[in-house]
């Protein structure tokens, strides 16, 4: 019996040692097969005795599967509608100013408008600087009562909001969400507008006029605003424009009287904004001229013109327009 068993261990431990013995040559055959082939795809071989390629090594009959290598591309980043991905100093933005039923952007339906405003812009066009479109939409809307939220300001409805877009793409323009924040703040209203402000063709334009401070209603006092309330705001907006690889998005801020803006000097110029000093004042020209003499001395900002059809006295035509120093990058009617 003790010889018997022994037979039988002796017989088991050279099975096992013979299983070990093909797995280790199955192992070494499969790296050989990956090995070749993956030669095959990214070496050439050497040149066989008569000159043509060496002949390919044997391959057991178990295979291994080759991962295969995809690459993917990422899509390009965004452009402007009218091409490129900087806005100035190529462009020369057109622009209307106002809401539904209010001002010239609001005299029609916003296609009627759109068409009207390429024949406006037309003039300022010249070579090396074509024109942008551009609707500026109040859209965060200031009120002289307490609304709702407390705050003095309502948003426009996103169906108002959507029919200005839909109106100025057909025309390969711009749209500018203009912010009145009333009591609340920019950045707050800017939230709000979020979802517009990842779109390539839509940019802001910040209104100290309507930002109110505590016991402050809009339209009773000319509100006012300063560098950090700027900066927090251009923050956001930079910030979109970085994660979404938007193009060069224009970032305005309107002004008519010096005490509407503290610490200019201290404003941050963000990358991938486009930030233009809007000289927002109506009247005779010559204290047009004066304001938009003085808000362009700080030539960190693009320079920018409101026109007033109906409040300007002696109203400049486009041909007076381009002969300022500096020339308007921005110039828009109200």
């Amino acid at each position: 019996m003790d010889t018997n068993a022994a037979r039988r261990r002796s017989r088991a431990g050279r099975t096992r040692s013979r299983r070990r013995r093909l797995l280790a040559a199955a192992g070494l055959a499969l790296a050989g097969t990956a090995t070749a082939t993956a030669g095959s795809i990214a070496l050439d071989r050497d040149p066989g005795p008569g000159g043509g390629p060496a002949p390919a090594a044997a391959v057991s009959s178990t295979t291994a599967t080759v991962p295969v290598v995809t690459t993917t591309t990422a899509p390009p980043p965004p452009e402007l509608p009218r091409g490129g991905r900087q806005l100035f100093p190529r462009y020369r933005v057109v622009g209307f100013y106002g809401m539904q039923n209010l001002d010239v952007l609001g005299a029609g339906p916003p296609e009627v408008v759109a068409e009207r405003l390429l024949k406006v812009a037309r003039p300022y066009a010249t070579p090396g600087h074509p024109v942008m479109p551009m609707f500026e939409l109040i859209a965060t809307v200031a009120h002289p009562f307490p609304t709702p939220s407390g705050l003095y300001r309502t948003h426009q409805e996103d169906a108002i909001v959507r029919s200005y877009l839909k109106a100025v793409r057909r025309i390969d323009g711009v749209l500018v969400l203009d912010v009145q924040p009333g009591r609340d703040d920019f950045v707050s209203s800017l939230r709000h507008w979020e979802p517009y402000l990842r779109q390539p063709d839509v940019g802001v334009a910040l209104d100290p006029e309507f930002a109110m401070g505590s016991g402050q209603v809009p339209g009773k006092q000319v509100g006012r605003t300063d560098a950090a309330a700027i900066n927090r705001a251009s923050a956001y907006v930079a910030g979109i424009v970085r994660r979404h690889r938007l193009p060069q998005k224009l970032f305005m801020v309107h002004q008519f009287r010096d005490s509407m803006i503290a610490d200019k000097a201290k404003i941050t110029i963000r990358s991938g904004l486009a930030m233009t000093w809007n000289a927002d004042g109506f009247g005779v020209r010559s204290a047009k001229l004066e304001d938009y003499r003085s808000y362009t001395r700080d030539r960190r900002f693009h320079p920018g013109l409101k026109l007033f059809y109906e409040n300007d006295v002696d109203l400049m035509r486009p041909r007076e327009v381009l002969r300022l120093k500096p020339v308007p990058r921005v110039i828009n009617y109200q």
